[in-house]
């Protein structure tokens, strides 16, 4: 798992001013679980996502990968081999002219013999659906084809854990739809912890866990359906709800006796169906 013990970081302005951005954060990231962390911009989110593999070390406190302590530098390729990180930008991502090329780039650089680093690239792109474009430009790719390609590249490691920072940010419906389900497909047929940082309240619905953090401190860690319910504290600090979650919420304030505690179209669909039945 991946641990954190009062973990701190901050750090200094041009004018010598200490800026804590993370403070006492203690959470496990168990193994085999979809995690969300959601957070207003400045919270802290994609800093804390950064100490998980040792882009960013503790200022104060502990963060254990398998047991292994990022802040020993005898540890540091292991953890980097363990937990692979996607960024929001596919295009900072992609090295080579080739998608075959590039997925292979990562066990090149671990040593893999070539033989084997053939069979990871190609069984890293059936798993995210882009074999079919192996032996295409990474430019030529669509915005959601192009993260693919990148995840790809992240599971070309096999690393335990993978940690994705915003990764549908920057690209449209379609293309964050096609990122989603990859990462579903990914949990349930890996078995490998996920971590989704997210703007987008219908992606975290998808997580087993979510965790909200603000102003670097973690203030609500539950199930999805735990974590949304509570509206009014979210909107407190700047976040939503998923569409429908704030529909029969609203409905709710209105008077009409509903569970808003639903997460997809076809959960409210039902919830409304049995308000129109018994009318």
């Amino acid at each position: 798992m991946i641990k954190t013990e009062n973990l701190n970081f901050y750090f200094n302005t041009d004018d010598d001013l200490k800026v804590d951005v993370l403070k006492d954060v203690n959470l496990k990231i168990n193994d085999a679980e979809f995690t969300a962390i959601l957070g207003h911009n400045g919270s802290g989110k994609s800093t804390l996502a950064k100490h998980f593999n040792g882009l960013l070390l503790p200022c104060g406190g502990k963060v254990y990968v398998d047991g292994l302590d990022s802040s020993d530098d005898d540890n540091y390729w292991e953890i980097r081999k363990d937990v692979g990180m996607v960024f929001q930008n596919p295009d900072n991502q992609l090295v080579a002219t080739v998608v075959e090329e590039d997925v292979a780039f990562a066990p090149e650089n671990l040593g893999v013999p070539p033989e084997e680093i053939k069979e990871r690239v190609d069984d890293a792109l059936k798993k995210v659906g882009m074999y079919e474009y192996r032996k295409h430009a990474p430019h030529l790719l669509s915005g959601g084809q192009k993260q693919r390609v990148a995840i790809a590249g992240v599971l070309a490691m096999k690393p335990k854990h993978i940690v994705l920072d915003e990764p549908t940010a920057m690209l449209d419906p379609m293309g964050r739809k096609e990122v989603i389900d990859t990462i579903l497909s990914l949990k349930e047929e890996n078995k490998m912890s996920v971590t989704l940082i997210t703007h987008y309240m219908e992606e975290a619905a998808c997580a087993d866990r979510i965790i909200v953090i603000d102003d670097g401190v973690i203030i609500m860690d539950g199930t999805p359906k735990e974590v949304f319910s509570k509206v009014e504290k979210l909107k407190s600090v700047g976040l939503d709800v998923p569409q429908v979650t704030e529909l029969m919420w609203e409905l709710k304030k209105d008077g009409i006796d509903v569970n808003h505690e639903v997460l997809s179209i076809e959960e409210t669909a039902d919830e409304l169906m049995k308000i129109l039945g018994a009318k």
